[in-house]
């Protein structure tokens, strides 16, 4: 069962989570891929356990090949006949199989969860809410924490409040756009354009355009609407992508930053932006560079920042603040991301390699932040 001090067996159990509802999907089951490649098996009992499109959870094979993205396919979790379950036995909270006609069977107990999921029913809180319910540790940010940096707009908010600088924006919700489609155009025609039109509850850049005329406009909003129905439209800025990955400070201690990257779309490349194809499919239409080529004074300045981001939204366990560098030397937060792409190859745990901690002992070091990590209010 799960109890209030880590497990002192020789080997932790992990539960890996990914997949899910989400249209982020297939980007969990690559970044599980990452993490099942790399992860101590040796440290740690890993039970892979895949959640379907269908929201079902099911064991999941140890290959990582299947979780892989290969020749542009996106993999999936298919929804099975036996269903894994947090259940409640002998005093704690345990993973049971189930089907129909036969007799459950209990997995036993699990020291922490490392939940890889990404946008809505998985990133955004409410995974994060069961886990709580159930007295279970896991790796990454609580309720609110995910909530926050889920929703686009509620994140400016709470950055606004902390003194971050963010660039002008409009939110537009389902009944503003449904009552009155003219007045949400005339508040983007105030930003002027370019904008981009976003998703509030989407990430990898899914639904997101990038609108350059009122003509333009009511295309992009149809595309965005397919993942959210809820919108956040932001002027254009002009100016370099930087990215600070944080991790939660032991005991404590601050956040800790890790050295600055920068994202750059490579010459002949034919993205508009950092869509998801350049980020997932395309594999060389990107370059980070990291460290950024920076004053150590904005350094400094930029990594102070992320960390103020860290604590304003209640992040645990890991996040990657996005930021716009612009020729005057201006900071403008972009984003918080509390679960960000995790595989070798993404933009954080390369900085994180690149600032003297690589991928494995990355991964070891967020599992035992968790194991250390009380539940419930903290």
């Amino acid at each position: 069962m799960i109890t209030d001090s880590p497990a002192t067996t020789a080997r932790t159990r992990v539960a890996i989570l990914f997949g899910g509802r989400s249209s982020e999907h297939a980007v969990s089951c690559v970044t599980a891929a990452g993490v099942l490649g790399a992860i101590d098996r040796g440290k740690y009992d890993v039970v892979p356990i895949g959640i379907a499109k269908s929201g079902q959870w099911v064991l999941a094979g140890p290959e990582i090949e299947g979780w892989s993205l290969k020749d542009g396919a996106l993999p999936e979790i298919k929804a099975g006949d036996k269903t894994v379950s947090l259940a409640h036995l002998g005093g704690g909270h345990q993973l049971v199989v189930s089907a129909a006609a036969e007799v459950p069977q209990e997995l036993g107990a699990v020291d922490v969860v490392f939940p890889l999921l990404h946008g809505p029913w998985g990133e955004d809180g409410t995974i994060q809410g069961l886990l709580e319910l159930s007295d279970t540790r896991y790796v990454g940010a609580g309720v609110l924490a995910s909530a926050i940096g889920m929703d686009k707009h509620f994140m400016k908010v709470v950055f606004e409040a902390a003194g971050l600088a963010v660039g002008p924006y409009v939110a537009v919700t389902d009944r503003e756009w449904t009552v009155d489609p003219a007045k949400v155009r005339a508040r983007v025609e105030a930003l002027g354009f370019p904008v981009f039109v976003k998703p509030a509850r989407a990430g990898s850049s899914m639904g997101i355009s990038k609108v350059d005329s009122v003509e333009e406009l009511d295309a992009a909003i149809a595309e965005a609407r397919e993942h959210d129905l809820k919108l956040v439209i932001e002027a254009g800025i002009t100016g370099r992508e930087i990215e600070i990955a944080v991790l939660e400070g032991r005991g404590s201690n601050a956040p800790r930053v890790s050295l600055p990257g920068e994202i750059a779309m490579v010459d002949g490349a034919h993205h508009a932006f950092y869509d998801f194809e350049a980020k997932y499919v395309q594999g060389d239409a990107v370059a980070l560079s990291c460290p950024a080529d920076m004053p150590e004074a904005d350094v400094a300045r930029i990594q102070e920042q992320a960390a103020l981001a860290f604590d304003a939204v209640g992040a645990e366990g890991l996040s990657r603040v996005d930021f716009f560098y612009t020729a005057t030397g201006e900071l403008i937060i972009n984003e918080i991301n509390t679960m960000p792409g995790f595989t070798p190859s993404s933009m954080y745990p390369q900085m994180w390699e690149a600032s003297g901690l690589p991928y494995a002992d990355l991964i070891d070091e967020l599992i035992q932040l968790a194991l250390h990590r009380k539940v419930g209010l903290r």
